[in-house]
């Protein structure tokens, strides 16, 4: 069984990115072998693993951590994993059920500086609802630093496929807040900027997600959570 590569091209000798070393990648492999066969929803978590959030790396790890905790609590929901980091390294497990393996897949993660890949993970969430009904995408970044119109296009495409997108910022860029924001309106999703308790925060906010994710809007509003209010005030419906 292999993971998945997203449109990954050699990289340069330059020194800011290095191709991924065999332990990770059997990690990876390691990761991926309980496939869910009989999930009620299909969630895709992607995660900026650039060199701008290397800063709060740690930190970031904890927080993000959380999200499959709580993906667990809720049971029967089918996860997937994509990062992008250095040059032209964009990454994808297979379809799983086993949170918890993901998230320690997820913790052995280093950051390597390079361009964001937000195109690449949209259209890869695309690409896996043709094959599949996706639920829901949910992206954590710090950044953007592509073209908008060329990812405000696909997110657009993704909201047309019925595939809401929800975008967690950590950091105060204006520039990634506005993108960010618009490209969680195109696709019907939400916009949320974690702040000082980002970890309960974040956790909260998964959980919401992963209940949309298995029963739709009604499950959402059923839940009658603060972090199920906050994303429903935005979601278009």
């Amino acid at each position: 069984m292999k993971n998945k590569e997203i449109a990954r091209k050699p990289q340069g000798g330059n020194g800011l990115a290095k191709k991924s070393s065999s332990s990770e990648i059997s990690s990876f492999l390691q990761a991926a072998r309980a496939i869910d066969t009989n999930a009620s929803g299909r969630l895709i978590f992607a995660m900026d693993a650039t060199m701008s959030r290397q800063p709060s790396w740690d930190r970031a790890m904890t927080i993000q951590a959380s999200m499959f905790d709580a993906v667990g609590k809720t049971g029967g929901l089918s996860v997937q994993l994509v990062y992008f980091r250095g040059i032209d390294e964009c990454r994808a497990s297979k379809w799983v059920i086993n949170a918890r393996a993901l998230r320690d897949l997820m913790i052995r993660i280093n950051c390597m500086a390079g361009p964001t890949q937000i195109g690449k993970i949209l259209s890869h969430a695309q690409r896996e609802n043709s094959k599949q009904k996706v639920s829901a995408m949910v992206y954590i970044g710090d950044c953007l630093e592509e073209s908008v119109s060329e990812l405000y296009k696909k997110s657009g495409e993704l909201g047309l496929l019925g595939v809401r997108c929800f975008f967690f910022q950590e950091g105060t860029d204006r520039g990634a807040e506005n993108g960010f924001r618009e490209m969680a309106g195109l696709t019907g999703g939400a916009y949320h900027r974690l702040g000082p308790d980002s970890a309960r925060e974040l956790a909260g906010l998964l959980q919401a997600v992963a209940v949309y994710a298995q029963g739709g809007l009604q499950s959402l509003i059923s839940a009658n959570t603060r972090e199920a209010t906050l994303l429903l005030e935005q979601i278009k419906r």
